[in-house]
């Protein structure tokens, strides 16, 4: 009995901690819906006097992006603003031919009269992190741009997010991000629903609060000043730019996030390149909690609900864990429940994980009809979304579970850069990327017997009890079968 009690107290509290995780949900819903009714009253630049338009550098931090250069630096070349008041860096860490491709392409802006650098360095020592702060040493700007290398900001980006800067306490600007391929594949759509949610219910739902959010690592614009009050930029996690926005709010810097602003971007189309952007996010943010949970909870600036959602924030990824375990354990808990009659009373728990279910459902679906409009078909599209989206991503629980718990206890590993593809539609071919991983983890091996697993928990539906079988978990176990048997067919099999 000690196994079976045991199994039930971990299942019980991963299940509370889910139901815990999706009020938060909710209550950042209930702020995303309040705060679409006010009207938008910051102060900003007045950029028809010349003398308001502040000095802008706009950095580029790359490393072996032989498919995206050209697209990247013809978009940026496009950039409206004042030239005697802007300047570029490509911080250029590749070490690929890219290189040369890159300073051809540099160049070719260099003739449009804009301040352009090539900026190399001699190791790539922070990775990320270490090119923004080596790039911002020489940097002329009052305020830093960032944009990865498979964004595309419009040409009037700078005068839609410089202006917010008139207010001295805002330390950054963050815009949202659209993806120009996210009807590309199944996996994009699912990719670009989970960012939908992020950049539409958790970014404005924190935001309007004055809770804690992130710079997004790209889009975004950062006051220079702010930067080095908080520290400057740090390489010691994967997540570099959750860290440095941590540290800025723990300082009283405020965020200013711009939903109606989007910058157009790239999702990975592979399989292989959606793990490894899955996995240093996931890892990163687990990385942060261990860094600056200490830091909040003893903030005196700070409210408790702050600190509160500020935390939950940093423990988004964690919940992999929790969605992992009562995957794993929900097949002996059937047979525990059918087992021992003594201990039905119990299970009355597992309604958590429908409520939270209901909830993720609704909050979800206010982002999906934001961005997609109402209706009925909408909503019958949505529910496809949904419920695609739900199943793939605990297929991905597996793979974000070892990432999350390596943050935890503070295993280090390189800062891998998500490949990029410059595919916008079904006839660009991708398979002779050179940057993409050819073999599949071990850990794939892994997810393919967990589709079995889950396949026994649908066939145990039917053996299990006294009545000719119970099937209370077994849509449960046939989505998490569709899911982990998605994640092992595309990893291995993949073709787009």
């Amino acid at each position: 009995m000690l196994l079976e009690y045991t199994i039930i107290v971990i299942y019980s509290v991963s299940l509370l901690l889910i139901f815990m995780y999706a009020i938060a949900q909710l209550n950042l819903l209930i702020n995303y819906l309040s705060f679409k009714k006010k009207e938008d009253k910051s102060i900003k630049f007045d950029f028809s006097n010349p003398d308001e338009i502040p000095y802008v550098t706009i950095q580029l931090p790359v490393y072996n992006e032989l498919y995206v250069m050209k697209r990247l630096l013809k978009n940026i070349g496009k950039i409206e603003y004042p030239k005697d008041k802007l300047e570029i860096q490509v911080l250029d860490d590749s070490t690929d031919e890219s290189v040369e491709e890159t300073a051809k392409y540099v160049e070719k802006v260099r003739e449009l009269g804009i301040d352009i650098q090539h900026i190399r360095r001699t190791n790539r020592q922070g990775f990320k992190a270490g090119a923004l702060k080596e790039g911002l040493k020489t940097s002329k700007g009052e305020f830093v741009a960032i944009f990865d290398a498979d964004f595309l900001p419009e040409p009037n980006w700078l005068y839609e997010t410089v202006p917010y800067f008139k207010d001295p306490e805002i330390g950054v600007v963050q815009t949202k991000w659209s993806h120009i391929n996210k009807d590309y594949s199944t996996l994009t759509k699912i990719q670009a629903f989970m960012l939908d949610a992020h950049f539409t219910l958790e970014q404005v739902g924190r935001n309007s609060k004055g809770h804690f959010i992130n710079f997004n690592g790209t889009a975004g614009i950062w006051r220079k000043e702010c930067i080095y009050d908080a520290g400057n930029w740090e390489g010691d996690t994967l997540t570099e730019d959750i860290d440095l926005s941590y540290r800025a709010q723990l300082k009283n810097w405020k965020f200013k996030y711009l939903e109606n602003i989007e910058t157009p971007a790239e999702l990975p189309v592979v399989i292989s390149a959606a793990r490894t952007q899955q996995f240093r996010w996931n890892k990163g943010g687990a990385e942060n909690f261990q860094k600056s949970a200490k830091k909040i909870i003893t903030s005196k600036n700070i409210s408790v609900k702050t600190k509160i959602h500020g935390l939950l924030h940093l423990l988004n990824s964690s919940m992999f864990i929790c969605i992992f375990l009562v995957a794993v354990l929900s097949i002996p808990m059937l047979y525990i429940k059918n087992e021992y009659a003594h201990l039905r009373s119990y299970f009355y728990v597992m309604s958590f994980f429908v409520v939270s279910s209901i909830i993720f459902f609704v909050c979800y679906w206010h982002m999906y009809k934001n961005i997609h409009g109402k209706g009925f078909i909408n909503f019958i599209k949505y529910i496809g979304a949904f419920f695609t989206f739900f199943t793939v991503a605990m297929g991905f629980s597996l793979h974000n579970t070892i990432a999350v718990l390596e943050g935890h206890f503070g295993k280090k590993s390189e800062f891998v850069r998500t490949p990029k593809f410059n595919i916008k539609n079904l006839k660009d071919g991708w398979k002779n990327n050179k940057y993409i991983r050819k073999r599949p983890s071990f850990y794939v091996i892994l997810e393919g017997l967990l589709a079995i697993y889950f396949a026994f928990g649908m066939y145990s539906a039917f053996i299990v009890g006294d009545q000719g079988g119970d099937f209370g978990l077994f849509p449960f176990h046939l989505m998490l079968f569709i899911g982990y048997a998605y994640v092992f067919f595309k990893s291995v099999f993949s073709k787009a």
